[in-house]
């Protein structure tokens, strides 16, 4: 393992992040002499970023704390083409507005664990619209094109499987790298950025800007990517059956979030908590020490440290509450995920597959009967066994709402409005 010098390098393979470094000693040596600016870019694909993008930005949050300059690059047009890294696919195209829409929402993400500002090492949010959109078609060729090498991108593992799988890959998406490739040259001319990280499925891309930047004389650019990250039993980090665990608080509730990290394995519980929190490594040895029944309350302080980076401590307090209320003392904690339903349709009662489906906990009606007859739904702490009940307001408690339980760990308060 390799001894380094800077205490941002450091810091990164003490916690688990380093996967593949383009040069380690040049980038060691350039990090440990100057302030370094690095990027990682962020296509704006939809209105939130999800727990899968944690790592990245992670990355850019301890560069921050290591005395160096991160810039959040918005793919302002870069996500008008659609990156075909990991796809079998074309990525559905999305009209400017959206992008525009999906761009003010991603930003909020990154208040939580990036300080901005005009001068020192204070974190610059970017968007390469600014330049791609207004590049001339033919000029980008003669004066970029003539530097990137088609065999190179051919050989790339995004290019090269849906080639041999024989998918349709359009010349819109095979001119993704060359963009991202461009956004280094340009990011290391306005701000002197002379890093850019990533997940390592963007490897290939990086690289190429890397070589890109060199043919085209700019200083040295480095690159650093991430490991993929899964969890113990082989799924996708970032993922549940019922979708992406989102950052924002308007696609997933604060609550639903803690929970996430709650139900973390056993086996992950310590490498999330040098990923995923700011805990001083000793006190992080001292949870991956804890064992049955005790490594729950290691999950539980992991649940609570990687929820207060994203929305605050105050609001990760108050999930970790409601969830002691909730499974500790059997109460209906009023700070549950709330589903609001008119008062004249609980009156005349509502289907439980119906109100197990708009509340989330199932996909389908064939999936909310295979949970009920399965025995996991619940109506106030009532194990439910008749899929036809039509829950009405006379299940209602002394609070004013219905508590539906999924299992021991998913619930639902069901309001009036």
């Amino acid at each position: 393992m390799t001894a380094f010098k800077s205490e941002f390098l450091h810091t990164l393979q003490s916690r688990g992040f380093i996967h593949q470094i383009s040069d380690e000693t040049g980038l060691d040596e350039l990090l440990t002499k100057e302030t370094v600016t690095s990027y990682i870019g962020y296509d704006a694909t939809a209105a939130s970023l999800h727990a899968g993008h944690l790592v990245q930005i992670m990355m850019l949050y301890w560069f921050q704390q290591t005395g160096h300059r991160p810039i959040a690059l918005m793919g302002g047009g870069t996500t008008m083409v659609g990156d075909p890294s990991g796809k079998d696919e074309s990525r559905k195209m999305l009209t400017v507005d959206d992008i525009e829409n999906n761009k003010k929402e991603i930003k909020k993400s990154f208040s939580s664990f990036l300080e901005f500002g005009e001068d020192g090492n204070k974190a610059i949010m970017a968007d390469n619209a600014d330049w791609l959109l207004e590049l001339n078609y033919v000029e980008f060729l003669r004066n970029v094109g003539r530097h990137l090498s088609v065999n190179q991108m051919l050989a790339r593992d995004s290019v090269k499987l849906r080639l041999e799988r024989e998918q349709h890959l359009s010349f819109l998406e095979f001119n993704y790298m060359c963009l991202q490739a461009y956004d280094f040259t340009e990011l290391s001319r306005r701000y002197d950025c002379r890093l850019q990280m990533g997940g390592s499925d963007q490897w290939g891309n990086i690289v190429s800007g890397v070589d890109l930047g060199r043919r085209m004389g700019t200083p040295d650019l480095f690159a650093l990517t991430t490991p993929l990250l899964t969890t113990s039993s082989g799924a996708k980090m970032g993922k549940t059956a019922a979708g992406a665990v989102w950052l924002s608080e308007e696609f997933l509730p604060i609550y639903d979030y803690w929970q996430y990290w709650r139900n973390t394995e056993d086996a992950d519980v310590g490498r999330f908590m040098k990923l995923f929190t700011t805990l001083p490594l000793d006190e992080i040895a001292r949870y991956e020490a804890l064992e049955g029944v005790e490594k729950n309350e290691a999950k539980k302080v992991l649940a609570t440290e990687a929820t207060a980076m994203v929305h605050g401590r105050e609001a990760a307090e108050a999930a970790a509450e409601t969830a002691r209320r909730t499974f500790e003392e059997g109460q209906a904690a009023d700070t549950l995920p709330t589903v609001n339903v008119s008062a004249s349709e609980l009156e005349d009662g509502i289907g439980l597959l119906t109100l197990i489906v708009k509340s989330g906990l199932a996909a389908s009606n064939g999936e909310a009967r295979r949970h009920v007859k399965g025995g996991a739904i619940k109506i106030n702490d009532q194990q439910i066994s008749d899929e036809r009940l039509a829950v009405n307001s006379d299940a209602l408690n002394a609070d004013g709402a219905i508590k539906l339980s999924m299992g021991k760990k998913k619930h639902f308060l069901i309001k009036p409005e």
